[in-house]
């Protein structure tokens, strides 16, 4: 029997068992041990973000336990995290005051970490292997990668010349969309349901699969992307702070949102 028959076999068997005697974790992952869950189909993105991260900084991660491709498509099988998700914590009223400031605290320096990892390529926006990207802030499917931010930002606005498109954005974009950035490794999904909690810490940053380099601002809009009520959490929130490319990109979530799709 080929390889890819054997794997898959193994997989459909611990996903079946997993379901039935430890149940679904999350949206896209099943419980097939006391420590282990297995989590797909996946992106590619997910598992090079997972890869690169737990290889170059010190934020907790599930830790990648095997790897499985099927007809389905990728799945992984990592380590199961206990705890409970941030927004559950937070709006649950499990948390106190000085626990909600260590865990801001902590988010803080996770992000300075990701901040300090040096791009391949100054203006770079690609996933963290360097191939396409995936965000549905943009759309479902993968983009890129890019070269530099230009072709980045004209990709957002539809290719519309940006001494063209005020009356359709406005000002904010034009300004935005004409400065110079770096490109930072970003999680670009980094909101409280991504974040496990225990005893009042942060136990792991989970749902790597639209890490990638973007621009520098990308990490802090991103945060607002479809933004819940924890007002306390968002004013919290410690890193730098990009007001202006927020009111740039609400622009275009408004009038461009998801410029991946066709029209």
């Amino acid at each position: 029997m080929p390889h890819q028959a054997i794997t898959s076999s193994l997989l459909s068997i611990k996903l079946w068992i997993g379901k039935r005697i430890f149940g679904l974790v999350g949206q896209s992952g099943v419980r097939i041990s006391p420590h282990r869950i297995i989590k797909g189909p996946c992106e590619i993105t997910e598992l090079a973000a997972l890869t690169y991260i737990a290889e170059h900084t010190s934020i907790p991660v599930p830790k990648i336990l095997n790897i499985y491709h099927s007809r389905d498509g990728l799945y992984i099988e990592l380590e199961y995290i206990r705890g409970m998700d941030l927004q559950a914590a937070w709006l649950g009223g499990h948390l106190s005051q000085d626990q909600k400031r260590h865990i801001i605290t902590e988010v803080t320096g996770y992000v300075t970490q990701l901040r300090s990892l040096e791009p391949p390529h100054t203006e770079i926006v690609a996933s963290a292997n360097l191939e396409a990207c995936l965000d549905h802030r943009v759309g479902p499917s993968t983009f890129g990668p890019f070269n530099d931010h230009a072709e980045f930002h004209s990709f957002l606005r539809r290719h519309i010349d940006i001494e063209n498109c005020t009356q359709t954005f406005g000002q904010e974009v034009i300004d935005c969309h004409s400065r110079r950035y770096r490109s930072c490794f970003t999680h670009a999904d980094l909101c409280p349901r991504n974040i496990i909690v225990d005893n009042g810490k942060i136990s792991a940053i989970i749902d790597w699969e639209f890490g990638g380099w973007y621009p520098e601002y990308w990490e802090y809009t991103k945060a607002h992307f479809g933004q819940i009520e924890m007002p306390d959490w968002y004013e919290g929130l410690e890193f730098e702070k990009y007001d202006d490319e927020l009111r740039a990109e609400r622009a275009l979530w408004r009038q461009c949102d998801q410029p991946g799709m066709p029209l």
